[in-house]
């Protein structure tokens, strides 16, 4: 199964992995005791809110442009640690946006409490950006249609198998089988206590009323679809790199259709 979004290795049968803390050095993710790397894990680079300390927008470029297979996250805008949200967030989360743009990669979203706002930032972007990954999306479904519309994706998370998340519930019943996706937001810190994405992929199969092996057969393609965007973009450079050596000239990207 796909652990859509986690920052730590957990010997899942693949993981989108972010650098939480903004780490653009390529130092390893963490991993929990006796979890190997999986060949088919998707990286991806960016600064968390939470995390602005040091942003710096043209280390995130270098980065991205050493990892040709890598997507850009964990980035966006936050209400729950302040009311408002700061400036410097936004132009953080507005720069990002603009280089996943610029080098056709992939996003992971963050959008606690404005889920709206991230959205409206990421619809001029559509298309240049291949995918978007709604990581934790807890707004009601109305806005799940623009999702839909600008190739997004919504990973469903562990509050799915607390008793007390009605509305959550709800939400995961209405995204589109086609977009939906489970994820543990596992940390180094915290990967113990939560459940592994199969356990949640087997929840949300009962609320959904479909046989279990169907939903983890839909999931795992959507996953594939997901992850495409980043590594039909290293498989271009590395074609590129290939032909350069063989002189032969070829552009050094193009853009990144979406599935």
């Amino acid at each position: 199964m796909t652990d859509a979004h986690c920052h730590v290795v957990r010997g899942e049968a693949r993981h989108f992995l972010c650098e939480p803390f903004g780490d653009l050095r390529g130092v390893p993710p963490p991993r929990c005791a006796g979890a190997g790397d999986s060949p088919r894990d998707v990286f991806f680079f960016g600064w968390h809110p939470w995390f602005l300390d040091g942003f710096d927008a043209d280390a995130l470029r270098r980065r991205l442009a050493e990892r040709p297979d890598a997507g850009v996250g964990e980035i966006g805008l936050d209400r729950l640690r302040e009311r408002t949200i700061p400036q410097a967030m936004r132009e953080a989360f507005e720069m990002q946006l603009d280089i996943a743009a610029e080098l056709s990669r992939p996003a992971v979203l963050h959008g606690a409490k404005c889920w709206g706002e991230v959205v409206k930032a990421c619809v001029p972007r559509a298309g240049r950006i291949p995918a978007f990954l709604f990581h934790g999306f807890s707004r009601s479904a109305g806005l799940l249609p623009d999702i839909v519309r600008i190739n997004g994706f919504v990973s469903i998370g562990p509050a799915l198998l607390n008793d007390h998340a009605v509305n959550y519930r709800e939400l995961a019943k209405a995204v589109p089988a086609d977009r939906v996706l489970v994820e543990s937001d596992a940390t180094g810190e915290t990967a113990a206590k939560l459940p592994r994405a199969g356990e949640i992929a087997d929840f949300l199969a009962d609320l959904r009323g479909v046989p279990r092996s169907e939903m983890a057969s839909v999931l795992e393609s959507n996953a594939d679809r997901f992850a495409e965007c980043c590594l039909r973009r290293g498989a271009t450079r590395l074609l590129c790199r290939v032909n350069e050596v063989k002189g032969e000239i070829m552009p050094r990207s193009r853009p990144v259709e979406g599935p």
